[in-house]
């Protein structure tokens, strides 16, 4: 029998990687013949460096930058040589979890790490980008990244700018003829399930700002910054992007990319299975097992196990989805091509036992339904013996 194992990470608990393994040890223990396809997933956030690098046959690179507050810290990205790829989360410098709660500071979070991270893979050879948008704790624009990479920011004195979205209330010119043009001819593949425009009441300042440190007046002054910077970019880059989808994503990060690269906003999960190449693995399958920590209705708004289901259906096998929780809505899902959904959780625990045990609870909900489909098995098989 072959198996392809697609999750996702379960947040908190175990990466990606860690759960096809557990996967894997599950369905062994009851077919120890079976092939066995570990093809780790992600939707463009946490964990889509590691499984997409895993994924690829790439390697790990890690080189110093700076984080939203313009402190160095040691970031993390993922390069497939054979195939000038670099992939690349904006949280690994801008991240959320960089920042500690009461540090936060959206007027002056910056992503100038962003651009030291896609410099340091040009240097590499790099000519084609995956770009996870997210998780991070900024709201400028993407400008710092911009300006790693070479764009300058002035005002109406021809001053360069200061770091961070609320500086952008005074920009008044974007020079990017300093802009580095191997950037320029790269290609970028950005992933995100974020579908917000740069500006107005479902832009990134108005839902987002507030989890990044920004109070009602903050909220305000970078919702007319922002408005500032989507007009001034629009006139120096040739291309209006503010109101596209996916602009708001990652504080405005998307519109510079949208803006000033060759790039196509995607689907996370679309990316990351066209990287990794799930549908030629899924050539010959029996069952696809996928799962993340947690599906409920949500799920069908692009998340992981979704995709996996979809590329599965295109090639006619059945998917079985494993999770920590099974919520509210999730029955939608049998509707969407899945043939189960099965909770991992075996006995009651708290919160922190149950993320500690993750991996032996997937292991043995693995073998659990491995252990059904092995009596569905015998019991064809009798039937057949009874009518030959």
């Amino acid at each position: 029998m072959k198996f392809v194992l697609a999750p996702d990470s379960f947040k908190e608990s175990m990466s990606a990687v860690e759960a096809a393994t557990a996967l894997e040890r599950g369905i062994r223990s009851v077919f120890p013949g079976a092939e066995c396809v570990r093809v780790p997933m992600a939707d463009g956030g946490e964990g889509t460096v590691n499984a997409m690098v895993a994924a690829c046959g790439g390697e790990i690179v890690e080189t110093e930058v700076q984080d939203a507050r313009g402190r160095p810290v040691l970031a993390a990205y993922g390069y497939v040589a054979a195939e000038q790829l670099a992939i690349i989360e904006v949280a690994a410098s801008a991240g959320i979890h960089l920042v500690a709660a009461a540090d936060r500071d959206a007027r002056t979070a910056s992503t100038y790490g962003v651009g030291q991270l896609i410099t340091d893979a040009l240097d590499r050879g790099a000519s084609r980008f995956v770009i996870g948008l997210g998780g991070s704790v900024t709201n400028d624009g993407g400008a710092g990244m911009l300006h790693a990479l070479g764009a300058r920011l002035f005002d109406s004195a021809e001053r360069d700018l200061d770091c961070g979205g609320a500086a952008l209330a005074r920009l008044c010119r974007i020079d990017l003829e300093g802009f580095d043009p191997r950037a320029r001819s790269a290609s970028f593949e950005i992933a995100s399930d974020v579908a917000n425009p740069l500006l107005g009441p479902g832009g990134t300042t108005a839902v987002f700002g507030p989890q990044k440190g920004a109070d009602p007046q903050a909220v305000q002054d970078l919702e007319e910054a922002l408005t500032v910077f989507a007009r001034v970019l629009t006139a120096d880059s040739g291309r209006s992007v503010a109101e596209l989808p996916g602009a708001g994503a990652a504080g405005g990060l998307g519109a510079a990319f949208l803006a000033c690269f060759d790039s196509r906003m995607r689907r996370g999960v679309e990316v990351v299975m066209e990287a990794a190449l799930l549908e030629r693995r899924l050539s010959g399958a029996d069952f696809v097992f996928t799962g993340e920590g947690s599906i409920d209705g949500q799920t069908l708004h692009g998340k992981t196990p979704l995709g996996v289901a979809e590329a599965a259906a295109r090639n006619g096998v059945p998917v079985i989805a494993f999770a920590g929780r099974v919520g509210p809505g999730s029955e939608v899902l049998y509707d969407q091509g899945f043939a189960a959904l099965v909770p991992i959780v075996q006995e009651v625990s708290d919160l922190p036992q149950a993320l500690t045990d993750g991996p032996a609870n997937l292991e043995r909900a693995a073998a659990t339904v491995c252990r059904i489909l092995a009596l569905g098995l015998s019991a064809g098989a009798a039937r057949g013996a009874q009518t030959s």
